[in-house]
């Protein structure tokens, strides 16, 4: 039987951790190219073992390819593909690690041929660090591995992607398009850009900013460590997932508007249920996905 060739667009934290996980449970049953902008991309790629080759020419890491991960910024994929079509192969399936859904599947509904698949994905994991340096091999056990259904694919082509999934150790779970994009912004999202808003208001603290910093401890550190995030995939996540985000966000202001009415109203009561029901939520759901993850 002939090995599993993947190609990797775009090797960097979730590219490099996925391509160390599947070096690691199939070894030589897989090889896998890597697309890297840089040569000491490349070079690092390759030396942490992520791939077996890397290069910036589209024609040798796709040629041949089973299988296209795309994990580049979401507002290139697109694009990126319209670039790797022609070194595709009849059966190649591509996959992804965008973080929104409807906006690749849009445009990519328009490009591809009938003879190239398209099974979206979205691991949610990551790191507040970025690049191939970053990459772990086990980045995605026990996390929630998202594929999207696609009516339009072969279901032999849907388990082919599930089963590569598998292989990472996450939890496999599937949706629609539409709710995981809803899905995403609440708890993905919204949280990047509540955390970016906190450092943020510490940087518009005005005088106060050297004595606040003073006083950042473990809960500031901890609430904001996600917004040390790559620039340029958050930006493009809220260009691709505006309209969900901006709902959330404006559900988000009313809440906060409360909380900020209950002080001014000297309501201690509602303060006491908000943060009461708040902690007995988060408690609750913290129970049910670790039971869920255990039964899986």
């Amino acid at each position: 039987m002939s090995k599993l060739k993947l190609a990797i667009i775009g090797v960097g934290l979730i590219g490099g951790s996925l391509g160390l996980c599947l070096k690691d449970k199939l070894g030589d049953e897989i090889y896998i190219t890597g697309m890297c902008r840089t040569r000491e991309s490349m070079e690092r790629a390759v030396a942490l073992g992520a791939v077996d080759f890397a290069s910036d020419n589209p024609a040798e890491v796709v040629t041949g390819a089973d299988i296209v991960f795309l994990s580049t910024p979401v507002l290139q994929m697109v694009p990126m593909v319209e670039k790797l079509l022609p070194f595709m192969k009849p059966g190649t399936v591509i996959t992804d690690a965008g973080s929104t859904k409807q906006y690749v599947w849009n445009g990519l509904k328009e490009i591809l041929p009938p003879d190239i698949y398209y099974v979206p994905g979205h691991p949610m994991t990551g790191r507040e660090k970025s690049g191939v340096a970053a990459a772990q091999k086990d980045l995605f056990v026990n996390k929630c591995y998202v594929i999207v259904e696609n009516e339009g694919v072969p279901k032999q082509v849907h388990e082919k992607i599930c089963d590569l999934v598998r292989l990472t150790g996450a939890n496999l779970t599937t949706l629609d398009i539409a709710k995981h994009d809803r899905c995403a912004s609440v708890i993905s999202h919204i949280p990047h850009v509540a955390a970016a808003a906190l450092v943020t208001l510490l940087n518009r603290s005005h005088g106060d900013k050297e004595a606040c910093l003073k006083l950042a401890g473990g809960g500031f550190k901890d609430t904001t460590r996600i917004a040390s995030s790559n620039a340029d995939m958050w930006a493009d996540i809220c260009m691709t997932n505006g309209e969900a985000i901006v709902n959330h966000i404006r559900i988000l202001q009313g809440i906060l508007g409360e909380v900020a009415g209950a002080i001014e109203n000297n309501d201690r009561q509602a303060l006491h249920d908000y943060f009461a029901e708040s902690k007995k939520r988060r408690d609750s759901i913290l129970e049910q996905t670790r039971n869920m993850y255990e039964l899986i």
